[in-house]
């Protein structure tokens, strides 16, 4: 049986001591690094299925080893720190990290991350065509979408967002990145904006739009596109 190997990244000597036993269990291969050299040294000659970053590294900041490793490699990388300032994630994410789980955390929410990340991890090469969760189906290549066989009408912004959320399904994807990629550098900072048109969207994509399953809110830091 083929088993994921994941790259751990983390100079704390209990983290490794306790997740390398526990990853093995759940049926990965780990490699450690203990820091941000050795992680970028084991990502190109190992070729890791998914990352697990520590920002706190001595040698450089986790945000660093996430930008070089972007620089070249779209794997999946999930941030673990103890770090739980929302501008530590969003810096992360936005510079290309899948997902973010803090410090103490439990071995079941952080597999259960990765095996969404190893899932839905779809490269920005625009290869999704057709995407189906819910009853509800997106067409990339018509550019239609249904919700039980119905078409649901979307504005061209309201598509763009929607197929954008779709195409990281299963990554957070934060609200800078959303208003930069849709509508432009100019609406960075447009938040209120942006919730206007993911109120919009999911009244015309959920069955509940005051419960969505299909577009979930990341509070303070951006939307998640859930296609399990």
């Amino acid at each position: 049986m083929n088993r994921d190997r994941i790259l751990v990244v983390d100079d704390e000597p209990q983290i490794q001591r306790f997740l390398k036993p526990a990853l093995e269990a759940a049926g990965y291969d780990v490699v450690e690094a203990r820091n941000g050299a050795e992680a970028l040294k084991a990502a190109a000659t190992i070729a890791p299925a998914l990352v697990i970053l520590d920002l706190g590294l001595p040698d450089m900041d986790g945000k660093d080893v996430i930008a070089r490793l972007r620089g070249w490699s779209q794997v999946p990388i999930i941030i673990l720190s103890a770090r739980d300032q929302e501008a530590e994630k969003i810096a992360a994410l936005d510079l290309g990290a899948d997902d973010y789980v803090g410090k103490p955390f439990s071995i079941g929410e952080l597999t259960a991350r990765m095996r969404t990340a190893l899932r839905h991890r779809i490269q920005e090469t625009g290869e999704l065509t057709r995407i189906v969760v819910d009853g509800l189906a997106i067409d990339a290549i018509r550019r239609t979408v249904k919700r039980d066989g119905e078409a649901v009408k979307l504005t061209p912004k309201e598509y763009d967002l929607l197929l954008l959320l779709a195409r990281h399904a299963g990554r957070v994807v934060t609200h800078k990145t959303l208003l930069t990629s849709v509508w432009g550098p100019a609406h960075g900072q447009d938040m209120q904006y942006l919730r206007v048109f993911i109120g919009q969207l999911r009244g015309k994509i959920e069955r509940d739009a005051t419960n969505p399953v299909i577009i979930r809110t990341e509070p303070g830091v951006g939307y998640r596109f859930v296609a399990d």
